[in-house]
């Protein structure tokens, strides 16, 4: 048991797994995330949006990239009972975003994320809604979370050196 610890040990530098975050609040990933500013989004879901983006991009420093995002927010109805009553919904939150450079308005990054949630419709309209207000804070809250780590993968790949 001990012999297969020190053998996993030694293996895993040469995994190619590297720190994110390596550096901490000085490294060059988090130096690029204080530097994005996060472009104002349309609509209800935009707020949202936006504020999940700036909880995860404190923008501390002068920005030198600017975050472009546009989304769709689509409900639909999926169970459906003999009434034609609907039972059960998705709802879908979608992003296509872009890092754009600020110095030349160059796209940096040009990619989508998105994800859905499950909701049941019940008898109670305000509880219907209420679930869909919520489903739709979650999904802010999660394709903020893929947003952030696309830019920070481009941010560590950009700095990166190349191995030999």
């Amino acid at each position: 048991m001990r012999r297969l610890a020190i053998l996993l040990a030694l293996a895993l530098p040469g995994c190619g797994l590297h720190p994110l975050y390596a550096g901490g609040g000085s490294g060059s990933v988090a130096t690029a995330l204080d530097a994005v500013q996060v472009a104002p989004i349309e609509g209800k879901s935009g707020y949202l949006m936006s504020n999940a983006l700036r909880d995860r991009l404190p923008e501390n420093g002068t920005p030198r990239y600017r975050l472009d995002v546009r989304l769709n927010d689509e409900i639909k109805g999926l169970g459906v009972r003999q009434d034609d009553s609907v039972t059960r919904e998705r709802r879908t939150l979608r992003a296509r975003f872009q890092l754009v450079n600020l110095a030349d308005g160059t796209v940096l990054l040009d990619a989508t994320a998105g994800s859905d949630a499950g909701i049941d419709v019940v008898g109670s309209e305000y509880a219907t809604i209420a679930a869909e207000n919520t489903a739709l804070e979650r999904l802010a809250g999660i394709v903020a979370d893929q947003i952030v780590s696309r830019v920070a993968l481009y941010a560590q790949r950009r700095t990166a050196k190349p191995t030999p």
